[in-house]
């Protein structure tokens, strides 16, 4: 079966080599751009800033006393505790 293609130039090989090149050096930089470490810390912080923006806050921008009243609960039973069991311990 003969080809149906045109036999190409050597200047257009190289042409397309270079386009290709261009092509890959451009995914290579984006790739090391997205897994950089920098990239990486802001995209977690965005992340994080968002969740904490949609647990503490409603669709309106009001505070949710609930989940601060959890946060806050939490937070003192852990002092509590860890009071409790400074005194158990440091007994003399």
């Amino acid at each position: 079966m003969a080809s149906t293609q045109t036999a190409r130039s050597p200047k257009e090989i190289e042409a397309d080599l270079a386009a290709t090149r261009n092509r890959l050096a451009r995914t290579v930089d984006e790739l090391a751009y997205k897994v950089s470490p920098q990239t990486l810390k802001a995209n977690a912080l965005a992340s994080l800033k968002s969740s904490a923006n949609d647990a503490t806050f409603d669709q309106d921008g009001n505070l949710r006393y609930d989940r601060l009243a959890k946060v806050l609960g939490g937070a003192a039973a852990g002092a509590i505790v860890l009071g409790l069991l400074r005194r158990t311990f440091n007994k003399r």
